[in-house]
């Protein structure tokens, strides 16, 4: 398989390559495994999320509610810090 870059990513890629002393063949691989392994962790989560919801074991909330509490929950901190 062939990959091309830009050149600007060429260029990081080739400066990594020659800082860490490990052929770019070999970070491109692991940079792929890493995206693969975190998209598959991330499909994992949505996943039980959505039984969770389905099946009733959690109740969604509202986004503006939700907002409202972060931001209460923000300002609280905020205040106990100064």
């Amino acid at each position: 398989m062939e990959v091309h870059f830009r050149p600007d990513v060429q260029a990081k890629l080739d400066q990594m390559a020659r800082e860490s002393g490990r052929p770019s063949d070999e970070l491109v691989e692991d940079a792929v495994v890493g995206y693969f392994d975190e998209l598959a962790h991330a499909r994992e989560t949505l996943d039980r999320r959505f039984d969770d919801l389905e099946c009733g074991r959690v109740t969604p909330i509202d986004g503006e509610e939700a907002y409202r509490l972060l931001m209460e929950r923000t300002e609280s901190q905020r205040r106990r810090s100064v």
